[in-house]
């Protein structure tokens, strides 16, 4: 992974947070959703990974985190809004994290400047060994498929010999 601090909302306000420390000696889910209160991110993906965390936990997975090019503020509302409990916020602000990434897009066409492209990854000790990244990334894009990077195939993967082997479970 990009060592590259992301922000997260504390107590005492917003926090630089170090991927690669919160990632080290655990198994993480991590996906990105191009941003907070969006239609398909708020309606599907993060609810799909709130729902699934349980599953995800059994499966041997000890950190799930999403990703977005957002502000903390927006990012913590966001998670206020939707309750969430088990599921990291990391937002991106300036993009940083997502340009290493290669996954950061131009979505001006809808007025959102640049934001990421959907994707999921499986990271073992800050390590990236699978990732899934949304078919159709190109700046103004006029689609935003989600088919791929939903909890279903990441804990279908985890569950098969290969990512079992690859895990260590």
């Amino acid at each position: 992974l990009p060592s590259i601090n992301l922000t997260t909302m504390t107590a005492e306000g917003p926090k630089p947070v170090s991927l690669t420390e919160i990632s080290a000696g655990k198994k993480m889910v991590l996906f990105a959703v191009p941003g907070a209160f969006t239609p398909t991110c708020s309606a599907q993906h993060l609810p799909g990974f709130i729902e699934k965390n349980k599953d995800l936990k059994e499966k041997g997975i000890d950190i799930v985190a999403c990703v977005s090019v957002n502000d903390p503020f927006v990012m913590n509302a966001w998670g206020k809004d939707l309750g969430i409990e088990n599921i990291k916020l990391l937002p991106d602000g300036n993009g940083a994290f997502t340009k290493r990434m290669e996954q950061l897009v131009d979505k001006q066409n809808v007025g959102m400047g640049t934001r990421s492209w959907r994707y999921a990854m499986i990271l073992k000790n800050g390590k990236i060994i699978k990732q899934w990244v949304e078919e159709g990334k190109t700046d103004n894009a006029d689609i935003d498929p989600f088919s791929n990077t939903d909890p279903g195939t990441v804990i279908n993967w985890i569950k098969g010999d290969y990512g079992r082997d690859k895990l260590g479970l």
